[in-house]
Order: C-alpha cells, then sequence, then structure tokens
C-alpha cells in the first residue's frame, strides 16, 4: 500500500517538532538534529521535516511504497504524466537507504517515489548531490533529458532510462 509523503523545510525545528507532534496527537518516529518524521496511518502519512538550511516551505510530495515491485509500476505511471523522470537507486537520504524515482510536476514541484530498505546513519551519502549544497537529497531533474521513445516502458529503478 502506498503511503503518501510530504516534506517541508522549517526554519525552527523544535518549534516545528512542538507544532506537529500536538496536531497529529503523536510523536515522531524519527528524530535527528536536523530532522524529523512522523509515520502515520490516520492519515496514512510519512511527514517529514528538517532544517538543512533551506528555505522553509514545501520541500518536494511524493509517494512511499512498501516494495521495489510496487516502486517499479509507478515508474510507467510518472512517465505517462509527462515529466522527465530520475531514477536514483541506493539513496542514502533522510536518515534511509532507499531506491526513488524523482520527477516535477508542471508547477515545478518536485515529485519523489520511493521504496526504503533501511536505516542510515546520516541524512545525506557524501557523494550526493545534495552534499555540496548541504540541503535537500532531490536531483535537478531539470538537468534530465526527456526520453526519445515515448511508447517505451522506460523508467523503472536501475533502468537508467529517461
Amino acid at each position: 500500500m502506498n503511503r503518501f509523503h510530504v516534506h517541508l523545510n522549517v526554519a525552527d525545528l523544535a518549534g516545528s517538532i512542538r507544532f506537529y507532534t500536538q496536531l497529529f496527537a503523536a510523536e515522531p518516529s524519527v528524530v535527528k538534529h536536523d530532522y524529523a518524521k512522523w509515520m502515520l496511518e490516520d492519515p496514512r502519512i510519512n511527514f517529514a521535516i528538517s532544517s538543512t538550511g533551506r528555505a522553509p516551505g514545501v520541500d518536494h510530495l511524493g509517494l512511499q511504497v512498501d516494495s521495489a515491485d510496487e516502486l517499479a509500476a509507478l515508474g510507467p505511471r510518472l512517465d505517462a504524466a509527462g515529466g522527465s523522470v530520475m531514477p536514483e537507486d541506493g539513496a542514502v537520504c533522510c536518515y534511509a537507504h532507499s531506491d526513488k524515482l524523482w520527477t516535477e510536476d508542471p508547477q515545478g514541484t518536485r515529485w519523489e517515489t520511493f521504496h526504503t530498505v533501511g536505516d542510515a546513519t546520516s541524512y545525506y551519502a557524501a557523494d550526493a548531490a545534495c552534499a555540496t549544497g548541504g540541503a535537500a537529497c532531490a536531483p535537478d531533474v531539470r538537468a534530465v533529458k526527456p526520453k526519445i521513445d515515448k511508447g517505451a516502458a522506460c523508467c523503472t529503478p536501475n533502468s537508467g532510462c529517461c
């Protein structure tokens, strides 16, 4: 089953943790010096906040899936939506190891579809694109060239398509 994902950038992590803990009537499942996450069942959402230097507001939206097969099934749907899709296998981001597919909607809102396979000890990997900017773990989807053959089933993890 899919879980909706929202990641916000916040200016005051401690204040935001207090606010969202009261709003959700639940403690975060993960708390780090620059990050907190709630895995809620009602509503079914992965809600994350971070204070990594980006402007406050929505960083990205997404769908978290429970298996590699579910992630692979989302690839063609993202591709059919018309945006460039960037696979990111074995990512270390937000204190987790995940396989991901990134895209942007027509307004430029970044969308992350991902399958988490384990915990990580850092916010991002030292060699990740976000490591140099110290901010978000999202690659620049706009830098990806759209695929030429719109009829091919393209974007699945490990495909290197798009």
